[in-house]
C-alpha cells in the first residue's frame, strides 16, 4: 500500500488516498470496469415473446425514437444507426431471421433450431468498442483505413499563406470557407 503525505497542511503528516500496491495489476482487487471494458453497456431485460420462437429485449435507451424498424435479412441493416448495427449483429450469429426494433425494444425472430443463449450479450454490448484481449490498431493501420477522398482534399486545398501546412483530413471546402472569411476579416480590420 502507498500513502501520500503532505506534512505542509498543519505541520503533520496527513494521509490524502491509500491504494493497495496491487491495485494496478489487479491481482487482489477485482478489475475495474472502466480499464477492462471500454464503452457503453446497455442494460437489457430479456423476455419471451409470445412464442417459444420469438425473444424480445428491453433496453435502457431508444434505439430508434419513434420509429419501427424491421429487418429480414443483414443485408437490410446497413449504415451505423443502432437499430441496423443490433440488428447486423443478431444476424451474424445465425440464430434470428428477422428483428423488429421499436424505441428501446428489440424483438427477434429465432431461427429454425436457434437458442435464446447469447442474444442478450449482443444487444448489451452493441456500444462496446473495447473488450479484454483485443489489440488496439497502429497508426499505419488507421492510416491505410483512412477514406480516399482525403489525400484529393488536400491537392485541391487552397496554397494561400498556410497551404503547405494543410491537414489532408479536412475538407477543401472547409479550407475555402476559412480563407474567405479571414479574408473578410482583414477587409473590416482596414
Amino acid at each position: 500500500m502507498w500513502m501520500r503525505h503532505w506534512p505542509a497542511l498543519g505541520g503533520t503528516a496527513t494521509a490524502i488516498a491509500t491504494v493497495p500496491a496491487n491495485r494496478l495489476v489487479g491481482e487482489a482487487d477485482p478489475p475495474l470496469t472502466s480499464v477492462t471494458f471500454m464503452g457503453q453497456p446497455v442494460a437489457v431485460q430479456q423476455k419471451s415473446g409470445g412464442t417459444a420462437a420469438i425473444v424480445r429485449f428491453e433496453t435502457n435507451r431508444s434505439l430508434t425514437g419513434m420509429g419501427h424498424e424491421r429487418f429480414s435479412s443483414a443485408a437490410e441493416a446497413k449504415g451505423t444507426r443502432p437499430a441496423a448495427v443490433v440488428s447486423r449483429r443478431l444476424f451474424e450469429s445465425g440464430q434470428v431471421s428477422w428483428v423488429h426494433v421499436y424505441g428501446n425494444i428489440v424483438t427477434a425472430g429465432l431461427a429454425a433450431g436457434a437458442s435464446q443463449s447469447g442474444l442478450d450479450a449482443i444487444v448489451r454490448d452493441m456500444y462496446q468498442y473495447w473488450k479484454p484481449g483485443m489489440t488496439p490498431p497502429t497508426l499505419e493501420e488507421l492510416l491505410a483505413n483512412m477514406p480516399a477522398e482525403a489525400a484529393p482534399a488536400a491537392a485541391a486545398a487552397p496554397s494561400g499563406d498556410a497551404g503547405a501546412g494543410l491537414d489532408p483530413r479536412v475538407p477543401a471546402h472547409l479550407w475555402e470557407r476559412s480563407r474567405l472569411g479571414r479574408e473578410r476579416w482583414m477587409a473590416k480590420q482596414g
